[in-house]
């Protein structure tokens, strides 16, 4: 048999089983069964001296109310139309201006707030408000009420703007997204602010605590205590050839992570810190708190300084460097990997 009569032979058996909605694997198992992971997001940055300004622009051309949540999504290049930072993780940067309300809904995906600038904002979750300042950590669990707004006035108001980070994708691989929205703009608020940090901040639980969410009870973290922790660790010399002083948010009444989708994290580099190269097969999308360094990620070099956010896909080399002292939050889908035994890391 000739190499032209297999073709078309092939060619013809293909057709026939195409009419069954059949496909033949040994075409297509190399890219199904990989022999290691081939990301289509790619390594990306977004440095924030470029774009705060038309985040800022958006304020005029529609109302935090109108938009329900005004944004503006940080889509990978390598995802194009897919509104998507990673194959499983969203990113967006949201602002609110002075006096504005964004108005309160609830969606099966978890989120994440992580403030970039502007200290007049707040976010109301399952019934408790918390004021909102640049390098906290602020959780929406999924399926609870949220919203937002900015208590300054109009008159010499200040915008605030923030991270968004979700499991947008991941929910919709598996067809789970359901939203509501609150029948009015708030919630009532029933718990002073600082409740949920009394009641499990400070490595102890109210009596009978038994809930089985596996999302913190505690949905804002300060970051005014993870910087302390950061200075305090690196001010003992404890330095990690990768990570310098690297710290991830947890769950005080399980010690997991603070959502079951997302793992958050903050680290501190040191002024002339060159990091040693890594990899794991979390993606994980960081935002600049403090300072200014270099990010190698994969072929990509990427300068960074305050408030640029940039992204690593799975599996790609990962390398940093800090030419100040610098502070890194990042967030990635290691909770997932983690729980399908997936998660696999090399450090070199």
């Amino acid at each position: 048999m000739t190499a032209n009569t297999q073709s078309e032979q092939r060619a013809a058996y293909y057709g026939q089983i195409a009419q069954q909605k059949l496909s033949p694997l040994w075409e297509s198992l190399h890219n199904l069964v990989p022999k290691q992971p081939k990301p289509t997001a790619v390594a990306a940055i977004w440095k924030y001296a470029k774009i705060r300004d038309l985040v800022l622009q958006s304020g005029s051309l529609i109302s935090a109310e109108e938009a329900v949540r005004r944004v503006l999504i940080l889509e990978n290049p390598g995802l194009p139309g897919k509104s998507s930072m990673t194959s499983n993780l969203y990113a967006g940067l949201q602002l609110i201006l002075p006096g504005e309300i964004a108005p309160s809904h609830r969606h099966t995906q978890s989120a994440l707030r992580f403030i970039v600038e502007g200290e007049t904002a707040w976010t109301a979750v399952n019934g408790e408000r918390t004021t909102m300042r640049p390098g906290d950590f602020i959780i929406t669990p999924s399926w609870t009420w949220h919203d937002h707004g900015n208590l300054s006035t109009e008159e010499g108001g200040v915008p605030v703007v923030w991270l968004d980070g979700l499991d947008i994708p991941l929910v919709a691989h598996m067809d789970a997204g359901f939203a509501e929205n609150f029948p009015k703009a708030t919630q009532p608020v029933t718990r002073p602010e600082g409740d949920s940090f009394a009641r499990y901040g400070h490595n102890m639980l109210p009596m009978r605590h038994t809930s089985a969410d596996p999302t913190s009870p505690i949905f804002s973290y300060p970051y005014e205590r993870s910087r302390e922790a950061l200075d305090r660790l690196h001010r003992n010399g404890e330095h990690d050839e990768w990570d310098g002083v690297k710290l991830r948010y947890v769950n005080p009444a399980t010690g997991g992570f603070p959502m079951p989708t997302i793992a958050t994290f903050m680290q501190f580099l040191p002024a002339g810190f060159r990091g040693r190269s890594y990899r794991s097969t979390d993606s994980t999308v960081y935002s600049v708190v403090e300072g200014r360094g270099v990010a190698h990620i994969g072929d990509e070099t990427f300068a960074f300084e305050p408030h640029d956010v940039f992204v690593a896909p799975s599996w790609m080399p990962v390398r940093l460097d800090a030419d100040t002292d610098a502070v890194l939050f990042s967030y990635s889908d290691r909770p997932v990997l983690s729980a399908l035994n997936l998660l696999r890391e090399e450090r070199v």
